[in-house]
């Protein structure tokens, strides 16, 4: 049952989440909370480390959230969606993220990548085509940006579009793209005139499997394991010309808008891996005992715990302040990088300090904490590197202040 038929036909229960209470966060809010836990506690965190350790890609419970809309969170309902806001999406993100973060960014690349550029971008004809048919888990999509040479610098494709007639030719490698092995689609940029720079890069809609396009291996990935990532490789691909998505030379802007709520997804992702490294060492400190009491009552462990929910709480805070702005139709570019900023490292953080507080058991695979550890990594790294992350949040607090 879609998640937003759940909602209307059900009253919110009482939720025991601590620290979740926040002025702007509606019944419908708690209710999305509750009904993704629960789904994460029974679907997905028994079986999270199967998923890590075989790197089994978790196709039953990605086609269940799509029955429940968490694959169309932001979508209208004329095409398939839940039609919610974005401060849904990033709780429900937090909550599937927390049971099993490679479920968490499968969610976030159909949502945020691939159908919220269609979306902004595409025509009418292109959402009934390019949308509709992704929004239930039958099928997903995946986002071709980033190249073996161009990590953080997006405006440097070299994946070439060339017109002929009425096609598009495309030519080039594109790397790291998550969902790469199970995605039915994608959305890719290529550079058509080099002599225009980021003017002269287009976005496209190419289907998958297709002539010319190959996906040769999976890479082999620190955390984030069940989700396959790996390249794309397009040798003379031809697509209808009709299958740009936006105007002549949008691209760039296109590729940045998306990742402005992309960042958002993925600082949902952050919080849900900061949250389950919090709730792991917590539950441990309450069974291991030293000088005959459980260590939480030592005032060492206790420092860390409190570091550990501050730096939590305080990306929590950030994501939400993205998330409103966004809904409100205001800028919220700066906001989306300090949000994906904080909860990346809040994620490390709390799942350093997580093995740190289990020591020798926070080191070895009978405890999650060592697979929260790796997948805090990667959020770190993509949909902009930290270090992307504050030059973004930089140049727009230099431009409030009108220095540049």
């Amino acid at each position: 049952m879609m998640l937003r038929r759940v909602l209307t036909m059900s009253r919110p229960l009482a939720m025991q989440q601590r620290g979740t209470h926040f002025y702007g966060l509606t019944e419908t809010h708690e209710m999305i909370r509750h009904t993704c836990r629960d789904f994460a506690e029974k679907e997905l965190k028994p079986i999270a480390g199967k998923i890590d350790k075989e790197e089994l890609f978790p196709k039953e419970q990605i086609k269940k959230l799509g029955e429940l809309g968490m694959l169309s969170m932001m979508t209208p309902a004329k095409y398939g969606g839940a039609e919610l806001d974005t401060l849904s999406y990033a709780i429900a993100m937090e909550e599937i993220s927390r049971g099993c973060a490679t479920t968490g960014v499968i969610m976030s690349v159909n949502n945020s990548l691939y159908i919220a550029g269609i979306l902004k971008f595409g025509t009418e004809e292109q959402k009934k085509e390019w949308v509709t048919p992704f929004t239930k888990g039958d099928h997903i999509g995946c986002f071709a940006l980033s190249e073996p040479g161009n990590g953080s610098d997006a405006g440097a494709a070299s994946t070439t579009a060339r017109v002929s007639g009425d096609k598009v030719v495309l030519n080039g490698t594109k790397a790291w793209i998550t969902n790469a092995f199970e995605a039915e689609a994608t959305v890719v940029f290529a550079t058509f005139d080099k002599a225009k720079k980021h003017r002269g890069i287009n976005a496209y809609l190419v289907p998958m499997p297709t002539n010319g396009l190959s996906r040769p291996k999976k890479e082999d990935k620190l955390g984030i394991r069940g989700s396959s990532t790996g390249p794309l490789i397009f040798e003379d691909v031809e697509i209808p010309a009709a299958n740009r998505l936006g105007k002549d030379g949008e691209g760039f802007k296109i590729a940045m808008t998306i990742l402005d709520g992309g960042r958002i997804g993925i600082a949902g992702q952050a919080l849900g891996i900061a949250q389950a490294a919090l709730d792991c060492a917590i539950e441990y400190t309450g069974k291991r005992e030293c000088f005959n009491q459980p260590i939480h009552k030592l005032q060492g462990i206790q420092f860390k715990l409190a570091d550990m929910e501050m730096k939590l709480q305080s990306a929590r805070l950030l994501t939400y302040q993205a998330c409103f702005l966004k809904d409100q139709g205001k800028k919220f570019t700066k906001e989306a990088a300090m949000a994906k900023c904080a909860a990346s490292e809040a994620a490390t953080f709390c799942a350093h300090q997580a093995i740190q507080i289990l020591g020798g058991m926070g080191y070895v695979r009978d405890m999650p904490a060592e697979r929260h550890y790796r997948d805090a990594r990667i959020t770190e790294i993509y949909e902009g590197t930290s270090e992307i992350q504050r030059v973004v949040i930089a140049s727009n607090l230099l431009k409030e202040y009108g220095v540049v």
